[in-house]
């Protein structure tokens, strides 16, 4: 069931946060170009190396947490872990087309994202609970952290970039960190004394995303040809690092027995002001599938669109 959404100037951005059924047209790319962001064309083929393993993950999630919901008691939290089935599905189903859009460019996707298909596929039927919900916690770190800090580097990274690409990452992004915390929740609702677990469990996490994504993302390079001069290859891949590296030093927060999502620093300090903006807009009826520079400035109140 459908949560009430939230005000959209909340204090906290993971109070009573809505499922948003929305569905993005690939087909209106400028110019069917993957590598969407004219601010920073390397950070578009990093997050789309990002996210071509995702949706897998997020059907994986919402298994597990249909699975875990009738264990946990707390009916605030059987509210959020609703909620957070609801927007996790929408994710999948538009990543899931969007893939499809880009292994018409990069056709190793296609084989590297039915790996990702049957690795989430044979987890999710044979895994106990207890991993897969400590699983699903760990990856929501990084998902969660990536929703922080791209929202923070908006100007430098998605400033001047496809209207359709933009709105798609700026929605997923704002509602990775509304449910933040839904996965971590139930894992201390349930297994809370296994702390040594947890932090393992965002370890393995890590350590599959990162593998996935620089597959996914060294493919891409290939196909654009930046290994004709090798150390522009490197150098490719190198932003691939540094990228993996910053949601590994803003995850150390993550390996305090004192975490809490709600309290990571990127959220408890001050509030990104775009999550906001987009909140309102998208509560009072806006059009949220596509958003240029004019419409964003329109949601941020700024009377100069190239401010």
């Amino acid at each position: 069931m459908k949560q009430a959404a939230a005000s959209p100037s909340s204090a906290h951005p993971m109070d009573d946060f809505p499922v948003r059924k929305l569905e993005f047209n690939f087909d209106n790319i400028e110019f069917n170009d993957p590598l969407w962001s004219r601010s920073h064309r390397d950070f578009s083929m990093l997050i789309n190396a990002l996210g071509v393993h995702v949706p897998h993950f997020e059907r994986y999630l919402v298994k597990t947490m249909i699975e875990a919901r009738p264990k946990i008691k707390d009916e605030n939290l059987q509210g959020d872990m609703s909620a957070i089935i609801g927007q996790e599905a929408q994710h999948a189903k538009n990543f899931l087309h969007y893939n499809k859009w880009l292994a018409k460019r990069y056709p190793k996707i296609a084989e590297l994202e039915n790996g990702a298909q049957d690795f989430f596929n044979h987890h999710s039927k044979t895994d106990s609970l207890k991993r897969k919900v400590g699983y699903t916690a760990g990856y929501e770190t990084f998902t969660f952290l990536a929703g922080l800090i791209i929202l923070e580097n908006y100007d430098r990274w998605m400033k001047d970039s496809d209207p359709v690409m933009k709105a798609l990452w700026v929605w997923h992004q704002v509602e990775e960190v509304e449910h933040g915390a839904v996965a971590f929740d139930v894992y201390k609702a349930l297994y809370g004394d296994a702390e040594w677990y947890r932090k393992w469990m965002v370890l393995a996490a890590l350590a599959h995303i990162a593998s996935e994504t620089i597959k996914c993302y060294t493919a891409m390079t290939i196909v654009e040809g930046y290994w004709r001069n090798p150390f522009r290859g490197i150098r490719k891949m190198g932003f691939c690092a540094y990228m993996l590296s910053r949601f590994l030093i803003n995850a150390l927060p993550v390996f305090k027995r004192s975490y809490h999502p709600r309290n990571h620093k990127l959220v408890s300090g001050k509030k990104n002001t775009i999550q906001i903006a987009w909140r309102r807009y998208e509560h009072d009826g806006g059009d949220v599938l596509s958003i240029n520079r004019e419409k964003m400035a329109e949601m941020l109140g700024i009377a100069n669109p190239g401010a």
